[in-house]
């Protein structure tokens, strides 16, 4: 079982409903349309790890920090890094199996 928090802005972050989920379930992913770094997967880590020290599996899934150098559609691009709904839903099996 899982379950969805839209976090719609990273400013200001829902804090309170981090720590909720990370105390309620036994990982968390962040799933976004923006490089993994600098987005909500930084901002969830810093709030899990360095102000309340919540020791819950963690991964960030979204586009990695590299130069894409081909071009497609939005949906081509999701799909070529594993953030279609079948990518997403693989990539979170694997993680809370692992």
């Amino acid at each position: 079982q899982c379950r969805i928090l839209s976090m719609h802005t990273l400013k200001p972050l829902d804090v309170e409903a981090i720590v909720a989920a990370a105390q309620e379930t036994a990982a968390i992913v962040t799933v976004e349309e923006h490089s993994i770094v600098g987005g909500l997967g930084g901002a969830v880590a810093e709030v899990l790890l360095e102000k309340y020290e919540l020791h819950v599996k963690f991964k960030r899934l979204g586009l990695p920090d590299i130069f894409v150098s081909q071009v497609g559609s939005q949906e081509w691009l999701l799909a070529k890094y594993g953030l279609s709904p079948e990518g997403i839903c693989k990539s979170v099996r694997e993680f809370v199996q692992a």
